[in-house]
């Protein structure tokens, strides 16, 4: 008999961070650098089961007013990080946070595609950014220069 010994390579296991996301101020405090991107960058924020970031991850990188985004990518690196959760996060280089068609249609088909793979979508933050000390949108009720689709009811999340 020929008996062969299989080499198993398992990953390592990524260490949460100490920064537990609780809040969109939480949010948008961990992805602060997005606001002056003259491009729109759709990236994610891997959580654990407990909401502590494990990582944050560029998806796409788009034109000045649009990016591509698929569910098979983020939920591709979400696998990777063994993510229980995430948060979705995107910038709009004209400064003003109101979401799209575009954005509501891509945040709900990853909240299913979330469902599919039991992976939590808590929210989609639209980042945009303050011009002289101003909020750019009188979009947020609360004149914040970001929108939470969560808070305002566009979208049905995880709980």
């Amino acid at each position: 008999m020929n008996y062969q010994a299989a080499l198993i390579q398992l990953p390592l296991v990524k260490e949460a961070t100490k920064e537990k996301i609780r809040t969109p101020e939480d949010v948008c405090r961990v992805c602060a650098d997005m606001r002056s991107l003259a491009q729109e960058s759709f990236q994610i924020l891997c959580l654990n089961t407990k909401n502590f970031l494990v990582n944050r991850h560029l998806v796409t990188l788009g034109l000045a007013d649009a990016s591509l985004v698929h569910p098979r990518e983020v939920l591709r690196l979400a696998i990777m990080d063994n993510a229980g959760a995430l948060v979705l996060v995107h910038n709009h280089p004209s400064g003003d946070p109101t979401p799209s068609a575009e954005d509501i249609r891509i945040t709900r088909q990853l909240v299913e595609a979330g469902k599919i793979m039991d992976i939590k979508v808590l929210d989609h933050i639209i980042v945009g950014h303050c011009v002289n000390g101003n909020v750019v949108s009188n979009s947020d009720p609360n004149g914040r220069s970001f929108v939470s689709m969560r808070e305002s009811g566009l979208c049905s999340f995880a709980s």
